[in-house]
């Protein structure tokens, strides 16, 4: 069963990840195997210096991925840009690490953009973790030392929520403690290995 998994930024998504891989399920994060792509020394970091300069790489050769976030977010274009690099390189990571999980593992794939990107429809079940807008914007400001104004942009240029919870098969609503999601994670994997063929 393939199971996508997505949230909007500072929605608890990666927390949702965590606990769902202490449950058993093989994690197919899109998040690191795009830091991966771009990392010392592989093809993926050239192809961006290629593309945006050397100015993106910090004193010691890697991405500045704060710097690349704030010229990406301000201009769809390069944003664009980026993406054409990155997600073809993701993609194949994501293949090879399915390629090697247990036959009867439920696997989950963590996608931040997956409703943007239009792939909900080639998932089995989609799991949405779900906040508030102003609660999103509280965690980017006291976890991420965001301002409002940086906090905001950030939401702005992703899919609005309502959007993003029609394609959901199961919403994960991230506003109480983490007992309460530990909870609710809980529940959605018991129900979607129970569905497993």
């Amino acid at each position: 069963m393939r199971v996508g998994l997505t949230g909007g930024i500072a929605s608890g998504k990666s927390t949702v990840s965590r606990m769902l891989a202490e449950l058993g399920a093989v994690i197919v994060d899109s998040d690191q195997l795009a830091r991966d792509v771009v990392a010392l020394g592989t093809p993926g970091l050239a192809a961006v210096v290629e593309e945006f300069g050397t100015e993106v790489l910090t004193e010691t050769g890697e991405m500045d991925r704060p710097k690349v976030g704030a010229i990406v977010f301000a201009d769809p274009a390069r944003r664009a840009a980026l993406e054409s690099i990155v997600w073809p390189l993701v993609h194949e990571g994501a293949q090879a690490l399915v390629a090697a999980a247990p036959g009867d593992a439920l696997i989950v794939h963590d996608i931040p953009l997956l409703v943007e990107t239009g792939q909900q429809d080639t998932f089995d079940a989609v799991i949405v973790v779900d906040a508030p807008h102003e609660t999103q914007v509280e965690r980017m400001i006291r976890d991420r030392g965001m301002t409002r104004e940086d906090a905001e942009s950030r939401i702005a240029a992703q899919l609005d929520r309502e959007s993003r919870l029609a394609a959901a098969t199961y919403v994960i609503e991230n506003t109480g403690d983490v007992e309460d999601l530990r909870h609710q994670v809980t529940q959605v994997f018991e129900r979607l290995t129970a569905e497993q063929p």
